[in-house]
């Protein structure tokens, strides 16, 4: 019994250390979710603002939420102390340096503008605090990333339409837009006109399908069909249906998982492990860190250990899913190749095959 125990134990260990040292990349990842405790008091602290908790642990004792709708009251309540483009700045440097420091070599990063912007925080202020990180990440860290617009879904259609068009004067730092929020009653057909004017742009399009939500197969639907997107965020209910799963391959999309948030499929069939699921159903998943600040400070490589114990990945599989992610990001064809090239090398230095 004991030696099986530390076999195990010695197991977990060196799929850790296989974890720890794999090159990856991440496109699931909402920089206002990367905003730690710490972070929150030293922002409220230079700009003036109370905040109602003694301490770091007591702010990170209320993160407690049960479904989508209460967690997003939390994260939105969080981003409050996001002021100036020197907070942004700091924000998507930490994250950054966080992603370096697990061996992520490229991200591509969500932002939720709306949200700054009926503060009264300028657009300039955002994407240009943001953007001076993701240089200055490059330079001094080795690693790549590209910045999302996301939609703030259950905001009105016309708040959206004008944070677009106060962002594109920045389009040369965005690659895509995408959609976030409250799914509920907020389908993907809602931001037609801006996903239109968004690619007119040369903008890549994604959108969030949040598991399990109502109607959710539909949004998958209007999703591939009706929007054409470029990627999926979440939509791990595309399980439940054949007829979406080959729709995804024949358009060869790929999907941002995030298990931490959204592992389980469930429906009135038994539940479905989403990462297996798509995994044994040949689609094209990536795993993601989502919202790590609000879920137990785990950003990838604490995630991909959980991922890899949930759902039984070989560390052939986690090659794979690495893979899928460089294949999946809207970076440049000299990038990739660098990418795939530093996984290559990984691979066969561990022995993995493939």
């Amino acid at each position: 019994m004991w030696s099986a125990v530390a076999q195990q134990a010695g197991d977990a260990a060196d799929m850790a250390r296989f974890i720890a040292a794999l090159p990856k990349a991440e496109y699931h990842v909402h920089l206002e979710g990367t905003l730690e405790a710490d972070m929150k008091f030293a922002l409220a602290k230079r700009n003036g603002l109370d905040l109602p908790f003694a301490d770091v642990a007591a702010m990170k004792a209320s993160y407690i939420y049960h479904d989508l709708p209460s967690f997003l009251a939390i994260y939105y309540d969080g981003m409050k102390v996001l002021r100036t483009e020197q907070d942004f700045h700091d924000l998507a440097y930490a994250y950054l340096a966080k992603a370096a420091s697990q061996n992520i070599l490229y991200a591509e990063m969500f932002f939720d503008p709306q949200e700054h912007l009926k503060r009264g925080v300028p657009m300039a202020a955002v994407i240009g605090g943001i953007t001076s990180a993701r240089v200055a990440a490059a330079a001094q860290l080795g690693i790549g990333s590209q910045l999302i617009l996301c939609f703030v879904r259950d905001l009105s259609a016309e708040s959206a339409m004008a944070a677009l068009e106060a962002a594109l004067p920045f389009r040369e730092h965005l690659v895509a837009v995408g959609l976030d929020s409250d799914e509920k009653d907020h389908p993907p057909i809602k931001f037609a006109a801006h996903f239109a004017k968004a690619r007119a742009a040369g903008l890549k399009v994604t959108a969030h399908c949040d598991l399990n939500q109502k109607d959710i197969l539909e949004h998958i639907r209007q999703a591939i069909v009706d929007i054409r997107v470029d990627r999926i965020d979440h939509g791990g209910n595309i399980l439940e249906s054949p007829e979406l799963m080959a729709m995804a391959k024949a358009r060869n999309l790929y999907f941002t998982v995030c298990p931490s948030f959204s592992g389980t499929v469930r429906g009135d069939k038994p539940p479905i492990d989403v990462v297996r699921g798509m995994l044994d159903a040949g689609l094209n998943v990536t795993i993601n860190s989502d919202d790590p600040a609000y879920m137990g400070s785990e950003y990838l490589n604490e995630v991909l250990v959980k991922a890899q114990a949930r759902s039984a990945l070989t560390k052939a599989e986690l090659v794979q899913l690495q893979r899928n992610a460089f294949n999946a990001g809207w970076m440049s064809e000299t990038q990739r190749a660098a990418c795939h090239a530093k996984l290559d090398a990984f691979a066969r230095a561990q022995g993995v095959a493939g």
